[in-house]
């Protein structure tokens, strides 16, 4: 093609809709006769649930009814969707309102349904439920220790699993013979995803036909779909789930609640529509936590920087209940990238999954692969400083070669391509490190404490293929489907199952489509996220929309074009051998003149007057796509900061990412994709943080108290890139969501620590707040 699509930098065409207000979330969503519900949270951390009285609520002006756990005998409990396998695993009932005991602060104990939310709510306030207060626990490591409270009186000790498939001895082997042994006691802080959208759901029931259509804010509506079929009891075709548009996720909207399981019970018993919209307190309490590690890691090298062997042993907080995919994260998703982009041959995880009585954890934007790389990232920096090496040459020295089709490396992981010794020499050239580390030593004799961080990384994303998922207890499938239709009036349809929310995926994806088929950007309608009208798909995460989907619609616009091909050469008399195709149109070598658009092949296949012989009519083919194996992208960040020893303040003043996701379909929106990230990630190492008190409380539970990120905060981000395709994808590209919150908490912890190293300072629990930064410098000074 003499026009390139793929690769071109055009703005996103969901924008538009969006800026002007035009876009329609659940919330938007208005039927007649809808009751609202509200939902009677507890109070309490932990507490047994004596009585509820409700006579006061069910007296108040526009309540319908009020139901308690005891009521909903016909709803099943929430499933856990990732079985750990060899991992001693628990999956305590998670039932969608309590009974017996409440176990965090927001578990539902009952719903109020009302004419408008704010009968709901104060009809909820006024029922009155009795507990007798049990003690909590908070912390995972405390909670798998000794008398611990426990949670679930079926989960011993809290523990829900233990997961250690690697071999013991022979790590213990490599850490006795090592020279150098570095241990430090890492928290990874619990982080509340704070999409733009708080979560809402609204179900309408047809008893006539028994069907049900539940909009909600959905990453994944088609399992949902099946998960409120299985807790409904309904025919999973007589269940319809509709995203509108939803405004953002980060992993927060794959779970399906307990919140859409009772509006959709509510609206099947009342027979009316039921909508549930939770304000941004309920936000903070009940939907999913992201990280809250607690981690005890070794790392042993040899005197002259070789890394021989990563151990861990993680204690992850699972909160109340197993969430959708939580078991997963800190297993699956997090002890196999102990490797990173080094040559390690000696890795070891045991990976323990504690309940809490915090908030359900789960997925949140990198799940398990950010703690993966902190944890890394962190004790090469040890090793450094113990032998007296640059970080950066300790990262030189372990760095993988380039590598074109497969790399397996000690976790059992086989990487498809990468080149990280040039991205990695790439991020150093744009940081200017050598003149840095001159700069700093200057800056230091005259008492200004300069820092720099290197974090060099790689990521399994596109997550498939389906017979890993299987192998590893997840209880669904990795594949994607998609297909590409062609009206009769040459514009184009693109179904997909996966559901895009804020990823410019409409506008990656047709781009992909105009670059197989020749048809303009405008002419191409990427829909999605109704189970209905899209086919089957597992849903948008794990940076797997563009790797997964994006092959499944390259794959049928190719069979698409072939169709095409044999039709164009029928129409024009001209064997199909001598037929080529530009840039939207078919031609006949050696008769320029000869030609057909594919926008008059579509029309002629809807027309089917003129079709070879054993050609079907109509213009659509669909694909199914089961990635052979993961993707994985990688780079280098660096981070250069200035903190303030009389302050503890610190200012991050450049950042720069060199990133490698393959081919870029579109730079500006890789570009955004990074940017948000590595917002994500540095606000993770300065400010970012839930807090509880010892009973359990949130003290973290409004935006006032939960410190988010400014844009203040930032300089501009210098970005950079590589480009090293996937060998195995349709169009070699890889992931890009979240590659930037994966590198960039420990680029930006590792430059605050080595501004801080000519103080004392040695390690500071994450966020590094200036108070906890200048206690720091206190503590080091006396």
């Amino acid at each position: 093609m003499t026009t390139r699509i793929f690769g071109s930098g055009i703005k996103r065409r969901e924008d538009p809709r969006l800026i002007t207000g035009e876009a329609r979330y659940t919330d938007d969503i208005k039927l007649p006769g809808v009751l609202h519900m509200a939902v009677v949270r507890s109070p309490y951390a932990h507490a047994n649930i004596v009585s509820i009285d409700s006579s006061a609520a069910e007296a108040m002006d526009g309540v319908v009814a009020v139901y308690t756990g005891d009521d909903i005998e016909g709803l099943a409990g929430l499933p856990t969707a990732w079985l750990i396998p060899d991992s001693d695993l628990k999956t305590p009932e998670h039932p969608a309102l309590a009974k017996g005991k409440a176990r965090y602060v927001g578990d539902g104990v009952a719903i109020v349904l009302a004419g408008d939310r704010y009968q709901a709510q104060d009809a909820a306030d006024a029922v009155v439920v009795e507990y007798e207060e049990l003690p909590a626990v908070i912390d995972p490591e405390e909670a798998a220790g000794e008398g611990a409270p426990l949670v679930h009186d079926d989960v011993e000790g809290n523990i829900a699993f233990r997961w250690a498939p690697f071999d013991k001895e022979a790590s213990d082997a490599v850490f006795d013979a090592a020279d150098v042994v570095v241990s430090e006691r890492i928290l990874q802080q619990r982080l509340l995803p704070t999409a733009m959208e708080p979560r809402s759901a609204m179900a309408q029931y047809n008893p006539a036909t028994q069907e049900l259509t539940l909009w909600c804010t959905s990453q994944n509506p088609h399992i949902h779909r099946f998960i409120i079929s299985a807790v409904t009891g309904l025919n999973e075709n007589k269940v319809r789930v509709i995203a509108p548009e939803v405004g953002g996720g980060f992993g927060s909207k794959i779970p399906c609640y307990p919140d859409e399981a009772l509006v959709s019970w509510a609206a099947m018993q009342l027979g009316v529509p039921v909508k549930w919209t939770e304000t941004r307190s309920e936000n903070y309490l009940i939907t999913i936590h992201g990280r809250d590690h607690v981690q005890h890691v070794d790392m042993a090298a040899s005197n002259d920087g070789k890394i021989l062997g990563v151990r861990a042993t993680v204690y992850a907080g699972m909160g109340g209940y197993l969430s959708t995919a939580a078991p997963g994260i800190p297993t699956i998703l997090h002890g196999l990238l102990y490797v990173g982009p080094y040559t390690i041959d000696s890795v070891y995880c045991e990976s323990i999954g504690v309940m809490t009585n915090g908030t359900p954890t789960d997925a949140y934007r990198g799940a398990g692969r950010p703690e993966a790389t902190f944890l890394l990232e962190r004790m090469i920096d040890n090793v450094a400083n113990k032998i007296g090496m640059d970080p950066a040459e300790v990262r030189r020295k372990n760095l993988i070669p380039a590598f074109e089709d497969g790399y397996e490396v000690a976790a059992g992981l086989n990487y498809d391509s990468g080149d990280y010794p040039t991205a990695f020499e790439k991020a150093l050239g744009m940081a200017g490190y050598g003149d840095f580390r001159q700069q700093q030593k200057s800056a230091a004799a005259q008492g200004r404490y300069l820092g720099i961080g290197v974090t060099a990384y790689t990521e399994m994303c596109g997550l498939g293929p389906s017979q890993v998922a299987g192998a590893v207890g997840f209880q669904g499938g990795l594949w994607e489907s998609a297909t590409v239709r062609v009206t009769p009036t040459g514009k184009v349809q693109a179904l997909i199952g996966a559901s895009p929310h804020g990823q410019g995926s409409e506008t990656t994806l047709a781009q992909i489509i105009a670059e197989e088929l020749g048809f303009a950007v405008d002419d191409i309608e990427v829909i999605h996220g109704d189970t209905t009208e899209t086919p089957m798909g597992w849903g948008t995460y794990g940076s797997r929309t563009t790797p997964v989907t994006g092959a499944a619609l390259a794959k049928a616009s190719q069979k698409l074009k072939e169709k095409a091909k044999a039709l164009a050469a029928h129409l024009m008399e001209a064997s199909e051998d001598d037929i080529e195709y530009a840039d939207g149109s078919f031609s006949v070598k050696g008769s320029p003149d000869q030609t057909q658009s594919i926008q008059d092949v579509a029309l002629m296949a809807h027309l089917a007057w003129n079709m070879p012989e054993g050609m079907d009519p109509g213009f659509e083919e669909s694909q199914f796509y089961d990635p052979p194996n993961f993707v994985f992208p990688f780079g280098t960040h660096i981070a250069i900061v200035e903190v303030d020893a009389e302050t503890g303040e610190i200012e991050l003043q450049r950042y720069i990412a060199v990133d490698d996701c393959g081919p870029q379909i579109n730079p500006e929106i890789v570009a955004g994709q990074i940017h948000g990230g590595v917002v994500q990630g540095i606000a993770q190492a300065l400010c970012e943080g839930v807090i509880y008190d010892e009973n359990g409380q949130l003290l973290t539970g409004t935006m006032m108290d939960y410190c988010m990120p400014k844009a203040d905060m930032f300089p501009n981000f210098e970005l950079g890139e590589t480009v090293t395709p996937s060998p195995h994808h349709p169009v070699g590209v890889k992931g890009v969501g979240e590659t930037g919150t994966i590198a960039s908490t420990p680029t930006v912890y590792n430059a605050v620590l080595d501004a801080l190293a000519p103080l004392g300072v040695e390690q500071i629990d994450m966020p590094l707040s200036s108070a906890k930064v200048w206690q720091a410098i206190q503590d080091a000074r006396s």
